[in-house]
């Protein structure tokens, strides 16, 4: 009796033991992955679509474990449909899950029967410097699209070429849009002619750039359209601008283009999916 009351007392603090060294691996994976900010960062690309061209999808995994996601279904909608949750590691440090804080209501008719169904989740692995969209299972996708389901990472902290750059402030004064303004006012630094292409709300203007170490800049006289529109007054300040400055300052998803050590003439904010 003694020897099975002992056995029995040994498992009781056993199992207690067990569960809480579990419970300690657990939370220092989870705190291993958190330390780690290598993933925080955007991933783009264009993911299979069963009846449109492609979804173009960007996702920013942020270092509190939110994300901000967009997709637009290329060649059926130009909408843009931007999803805010927060994520999950799996014990590893390698699946991510995303858990949105919104989300969207499903018709009577699509989830006849389906009650009492758990919602599928959206899942990605970790790889180098790119995110595997899985299955609902959390396994990797099959067929000839596989190689597909992949979201690159855009280092959004250095490289200011091949972005969409939306004009925000001039000189400290926002930037408001007008019933005869064309287009918004942008620029895009392609990279592989050194070309800069853009718009100032009335007319397109074109030209050429370089680029050079300690964040410096220099633009080419610029060649624009020649229309005219009323109301539009902050255009040919925004050429000007352009023209004469020499350096830059990024800042995540900003863009602030200086000349010397003058306060800044321009913000711009990078703008997803043009």
């Amino acid at each position: 009796m003694n020897n099975f009351l002992f056995v029995i007392f040994g498992m009781m603090v056993f199992l207690p033991a067990c569960t809480n060294t579990e419970k300690i691996k657990q939370t220092n994976t989870t705190q291993s992955v958190e330390s780690k900010t290598n993933w925080v960062g955007v991933y783009r690309g264009v993911l299979p679509c069963a009846d449109c061209e492609g979804i173009q999808t960007m996702l920013h995994l942020k270092k509190d474990l939110t994300y901000v996601k967009s997709i637009q279904y290329q060649g059926r909608s130009s909408d843009l449909i931007t999803q805010n949750g927060s994520f999950q590691w799996n014990r590893e440090g390698t699946i991510l899950t995303l858990m949105p804080w919104e989300k969207e209501e499903i018709s009577d008719e699509t989830t006849a029967g389906a009650k009492g169904k758990e919602q599928e989740k959206e899942m990605y692995r970790l790889g180098e410097n790119e995110l595997l969209m899985l299955d609902h299972q959390g396994k990797r996708i099959e067929g000839t699209l596989a190689q597909k389901y992949v979201l690159k990472k855009y280092d959004y902290d250095k490289d200011i070429r091949e972005k969409y750059w939306r004009l925000i402030t001039l000189y400290g004064k926002p930037i408001t849009e007008s019933e005869n303004q064309k287009r918004e006012a942008h620029f895009v630094l392609r990279s592989k002619d050194k070309r800069v292409l853009g718009h100032g709300g009335c007319n397109a203007f074109s030209g050429s750039y370089e680029l050079f170490e300690g964040n410096r800049i220099q633009f080419s006289p610029l060649a624009s359209t020649q229309m005219a529109c009323a109301e539009i007054n902050h255009e040919s300040d925004f050429f000007k601008a352009i023209q004469s400055a020499d350096n830059y300052i990024i800042k995540g998803d900003t863009l602030i283009l200086t000349k010397g050590k003058m306060a800044p003439m321009m913000r711009l904010v990078a703008v997803y999916f043009r």
